[in-house]
């Protein structure tokens, strides 16, 4: 009963902007750590950030600077602000709900996963 579902991708030019939403049901996102992961053709699944329940957040390396992590609780939503995109940024991002407290990026530590939505960015 607990679904994740990813929007908010697409395709944009280098040094553009987009926001990823995650809506969640079957239970309340601001109980759980929350997560965004990417994942390029060809390569590993990457962490992107994490929130915790109490709003603590952390940012992987590769999107310092570029990315907000927030949650609305009224409508159980998880959001992904994505500036300054440059195109290694290309993957499909998915939204990940923690199997506890936790501020790693590490993908064993998530056990419910969205099915993704696709970013495309051209130089």
């Amino acid at each position: 009963q607990v679904q994740l579902v990813e929007s908010g991708g697409g395709s944009v030019q280098a040094g553009g902007s987009l926001r990823l939403s995650c809506r969640a049901s079957g239970y309340t996102t601001s109980n759980y750590c929350m997560a965004w992961f990417r994942q390029g053709p060809g390569k590993e699944r990457e962490g992107v950030a994490v929130i915790t329940t109490e709003g603590r957040t952390r940012y992987g390396d590769s999107v310092k600077g570029r990315a907000t992590i927030s949650r609305d609780n009224a409508k159980n939503t998880l959001y992904l602000q994505m500036n300054s995109l440059k195109p290694e940024d290309t993957a499909m991002y998915y939204c990940a709900r923690a199997r506890w407290y936790t501020l790693a990026l590490n993908e064993n530590e998530y056990n419910f996963w969205g099915q993704g939505t696709q970013v495309t960015v051209s130089s």
